[in-house]
């Protein structure tokens, strides 16, 4: 579908519209934006979390490692 089709047929549809259907359909044209916005925010924080998390564990890995190493050389 062409652009101008879309567009006509947009056209069509709000003029067969009552008013305040079509004033609702303006309201809401930002919608979808916003939820993206909000929903790639969330995957922003759990990606960060996720990442803090995982260098935590990292670290308490290395760390075990690291003393187990050290036992078995001692030995």
């Amino acid at each position: 579908m062409n652009n101008t089709t879309v567009i006509w047929t947009r056209a069509l549809l709000e003029a067969h519209l009552h008013p305040w259907r079509a004033h609702r359909l303006h309201e809401e044209r930002g919608e979808g934006v916003i939820s993206v916005a909000i929903a790639v925010l969330i995957m922003a924080f759990l990606g960060a979390a996720m990442w803090l998390g995982f260098q935590q564990m990292w670290k308490t890995t290395d760390n075990t490692t690291n003393t187990k190493v050290q036992q078995i050389g001692s030995e």
